[in-house]
């Protein structure tokens, strides 16, 4: 059989048609794997955080402007090894519990909205 224009445009129509099919089931089958993340719980976004961390921040300032005890024991952490700031910091707060209630008050807000918004906390909050 002599191949003309017309038989092999005949020839090529089922792989025409299996492409068009293929293409079709593409376009209208449901997609699971791009499936969108649940939604974000309300008041969850960046500038939610950065304005409740901002004030927690300025808390914490005064609260350290005011406390000179506590300010100098964080300021005298400051290039101490590593392996030790944490046991130093429960030390201190295990001889000054009122500072650390009051540091833990201070942070609630930061606190609640990790909680809130599923934002994993620190693994040592005040480095305890």
């Amino acid at each position: 059989m002599s191949r003309t224009p017309t038989t092999v445009r005949y020839g090529m129509l089922p792989a025409f048609a299996a492409g068009a099919v293929g293409v079709a089931v593409g376009l209208f089958s449901p997609v699971t794997a791009a499936a969108e993340p649940p939604p974000r719980p309300p008041n969850c976004t960046a500038a939610d955080l950065a304005g409740i961390a901002s004030g927690v921040a300025a808390a914490t300032s005064t609260y350290l402007w005011t406390h000179p005890d506590v300010n100098d024991f964080y300021t005298n952490l400051h290039g101490r090894p590593q392996d030790e700031v944490p046991q130093d910091t429960k030390a201190f707060f295990d001889a000054n519990p009122q500072a650390h209630a009051d540091l833990v008050g201070i942070r609630a807000p930061l606190t609640d909205f990790r909680s809130r918004c599923g934002i994993k906390q620190p693994d040592q909050p005040l480095g305890q």
